[in-house]
């Protein structure tokens, strides 16, 4: 098993551990859902940092800004997974986008 199998399988368990009464009973507002907690912990991540310009800048705690974006990946993961992607799957899509973006910075993008 690879490290995404790994994490897929850890999210899956962890999915079966939690009271889902109030998780949306279909697809789209599953996503919605997850998308709204990925929001919300990138929000929680970029309060670690110093980007209050007018603020007097804090130390920034490395250690906090991964707790923060693992629990982003646990959003996405889970996302991953209501839409049936595999950790395969997520790979090819990677490699697709990666190209559009490589020839859109080719291109003047």
């Amino acid at each position: 098993m690879d490290r995404l199998d790994s994490i897929f399988s850890m999210q899956k368990g962890l999915a079966e551990m939690m009271n889902l009464d109030r998780y949306p009973k279909d697809a789209e507002g599953r996503v919605s859902a997850l998308c709204t907690a990925i929001i919300h912990e990138a929000v929680e991540l970029q309060r670690t940092t110093n980007w209050k310009w007018w603020k007097k800048p804090t130390q920034f705690d490395v250690d906090e800004a991964k707790e923060e974006l693992i629990d982003i990946w646990h959003f996405v993961v889970q996302a991953s997974l209501e839409l049936n992607l595999t950790p395969d799957d997520i790979l090819e899509e990677y490699k697709k986008k990666n190209q559009i973006n490589r020839d859109r910075q080719k291109n003047g993008y």
